[in-house]
């Protein structure tokens, strides 16, 4: 199909994490990203699929982690399909009210996670938003059905019953892709949640990942009590970005903020994240 992911060397294991990338905001996650991935030493394949708004030589600080390069094209999707999901439109529909969403960001970019579909000289694929940090060794994912993900949880237990798709299983194929893209595009659907609602929608029986496997970075604030260093596999910064300087949630956020810098320089990162303070331990040490 045009527009699937053409790659710029040959295929290697038979697992890859896979994340995305569509502008030079998301090569800086993606650095950190591949950085933390090397360091909990899975033998997958690392793989970065790159949109039309990103240059190759933008992609030039991911090289030194040696991930397999991907361009691809948005969805084939129609003009009134992209016109209802359009970032103002969408926005206005199904506003943020919890957290602020950066510039950068395209709704109609979230459905290329589709491709992953697409990937199918790999048997068994992990998506990874390039927001997000591998803390612990996550390859025991790649034994998990199709289709898994973490439930949206970043506020009370309202938000078990919606997914997050920061993290999931898939299992490459073809035909299931085909499949998507023809309930995707239909006479006047509209994906509240872009490709989450979708994902909803295709999995009805998703099964829940644990939340230490995309754990949103919301939780260090607003349910202390679940924060655990010795279970979070994945960290996900969902909203706002650790790149945006003095966004209004960073001093809240400081500890993983500073967490996520030390992956993107690769200076400082802690030996062991499981030994880090929690919400409570560093209140009282900014108190004291």
């Amino acid at each position: 199909m045009t527009g699937e992911p053409e790659f710029n060397k040959a295929q290697g294991a038979r697992y890859a994490y896979v994340t995305l990338v569509t502008n030079r905001d998301y090569v800086l996650g993606a650095t950190a990203l591949l950085r933390s991935l090397r360091r909990a030493r899975s033998d997958a394949d690392l793989v970065v699929l790159q949109t039309p708004g990103v240059d190759d030589e933008d992609l030039a600080a991911l090289k030194t982690f040696e991930p397999r390069l991907g361009r691809c094209e948005r969805l084939p999707t129609s003009d009134a399909f992209n016109e209802r999901h359009e970032r103002g439109r969408l926005h206005k529909a199904a506003p943020f009210s919890k957290g602020g969403k950066p510039v950068f960001h395209t709704p109609l970019d979230n459905f290329v996670k589709l491709r992953l579909w697409q990937l199918v000289e790999y048997e068994r694929v992990v998506f990874i938003d390039a927001d997000a940090l591998v803390l612990q060794n996550c390859d025991r994912l790649f034994e998990f059905p199709e289709f898994c993900a973490a439930p949206n949880v970043y506020e009370g237990l309202a938000d078990f019953h919606r997914l997050n798709s920061g993290v999931f299983t898939a299992r490459p194929s073809e035909t299931t892709f085909e499949q998507m893209l023809s309930r995707l595009d239909k006479p006047d659907v509209f994906w509240r949640r872009t490709d989450q609602t979708f994902l909803e929608n295709y999995f009805p029986d998703w099964q829940g990942l644990p939340v230490f496997y995309n754990m949103l970075q919301y939780v260090w604030f607003n349910l202390p009590e679940l924060w655990s260093w010795e279970q979070i596999h994945i960290l996900h910064y969902q909203y706002e970005k650790p790149w945006q300087a003095g966004h209004e949630k960073a001093d809240r956020l400081r500890p993983l903020i500073d967490l996520w810098q030390a992956f993107a320089t690769g200076d400082g990162i802690p030996a062991d994240t499981t030994r880090l303070k929690g919400p409570s331990e560093w209140a009282e040490q900014q108190a004291s």
